[in-house]
């Protein structure tokens, strides 16, 4: 008679088979998941909804460490390090060279040129938005030798909104340096909705530098170095989308933009600074608004190992976990960017992750099926 009841009782327990199976495929890699589509028109349409793919694109985030992908003329490829590409997707703009946005969103990367209209990518499925061209390249375009005359190379930022999920690339300048003598800086924020870019009013109170930085996306802002007597840190909230100074940067100004810049590191706002033979990486801790030293790098060895020149800041691109919660940093130089170099900072050694010439620039990012 027990064994009876305790029959019913297991058949009377309702068991959300496709609920468990959701759950156990949002832990998956996406190129799983993209076979996976195949198994039954249930399991199709659960992969390609959007509450699923948000919800994957969390756990990838929150779980693992990002995935390297190099941007090149012809293809966009993820590294497995130690090996040789894992993954390349060709895209379909022949051999026209863009670069990359320092920051990646979901799983998106944003491609651009300033004299050609950009993309947003996601990699790993081949799923593209062509971009036209914003006011500050076609103002670029229209100018003969612009940079040749002196001014200087400004680079966009893509970020998320936090509270509405929508993605914007964003274009930064100062007017003066592209002949505007109207406004301290000019800001464009591109809309999907519209497939155009708008002006932001008001843009930023000081100028930024120009040039080598790149704006660097965390936690819902973007972030750019002042060009100030004392160099800042300008943040552009892509909700409010306002602009407002949030700290003076951890060393004294400098003259020379190519030797800092700003990184993400595992979702914090980092700065890496070249001082002298020393790469010094700070954090920023937002609770308090104060700077920690990460590391102090003698770059010495990584110059003589794979060639890397000392007046140019190493801009560090993520930190990865091994076992026994062993952290190591991964870094490239930005301007001989083939090198991808893995440094211990317990036993100070250097292992080059990945080098190749032809392979073109590196950006991390998490892998999902998420598009606009």
């Amino acid at each position: 008679m027990a064994r009876k009841t305790k029959l019913r009782r297991m058949e009377s327990v309702s068991v959300p088979h496709h609920h468990v199976i959701e759950r156990i495929m949002e832990r998956l890699h996406v190129r799983s998941l993209l076979s996976f589509k195949a198994v039954s028109k249930q399991w199709k349409s659960t992969i390609e909804s959007r509450f699923f793919q948000e919800r994957q694109s969390k756990h990838s985030q929150q779980c693992g460490d990002p995935d390297v992908l190099m941007v090149s003329s012809t293809s966009l490829r993820t590294l497995v390090f130690g090996s040789l590409p894992s993954s390349s997707v060709k895209m379909p703009w022949g051999n026209k060279t863009y670069l990359v946005c320092q920051s990646s969103v979901d799983g998106l990367v944003c491609l651009y040129d300033s004299h050609k209209p950009g993309f947003v990518v996601n990699p790993i499925t081949g799923w593209y938005r062509p971009l036209p061209l914003s006011r500050l390249q076609e103002r670029m375009i229209l100018k003969d030798g612009y940079i040749e005359l002196g001014h200087l190379n400004f680079k966009p930022g893509f970020g998320k909104d936090e509270f509405t999920g929508t993605r914007k690339p964003v274009w930064l300048y100062n007017s003066i340096d592209i002949g505007l003598e109207n406004a301290t800086t000019t800001c464009e924020v591109f809309d999907f909705s519209t497939n155009s870019w708008r002006y932001v009013t008001p843009s930023a109170p000081c100028r930024i530098l120009g040039g080598f930085p790149t704006p660097v996306f965390v936690d819902g802002s973007l972030h750019w170095f002042t060009e100030c007597e004392e160099t800042e840190v300008l943040s552009f909230d892509l909700h409010s989308e306002t602009f407002n100074v949030i700290s003076k940067a951890p060393f004294a100004y400098t003259a020379s933009h190519w030797q800092i810049l700003l990184c993400n590191l595992n979702n914090r706002l980092c700065a890496s600074q070249l001082n002298l033979s020393d790469q010094v990486i700070w954090s920023f801790n937002s609770l308090n608004k104060t700077w920690d030293k990460l590391w102090s790098i003698c770059i010495v060895p990584t110059w003589r190992s794979f060639g890397f020149p000392t007046w140019y800041a190493l801009s560090p691109l993520a930190i990865f976990v091994e076992k026994k919660k062993k952290k190591k940093l991964l870094f490239y130089d930005p301007a001989h960017n083939h090198t991808l170099v893995l440094h211990d900072p317990e036993t100070k050694s250097y292992d080059a992750a990945f080098s190749d010439k032809s392979i073109g620039y590196p950006v991390c990012y998490f892998p999902s099926l998420i598009s606009i």
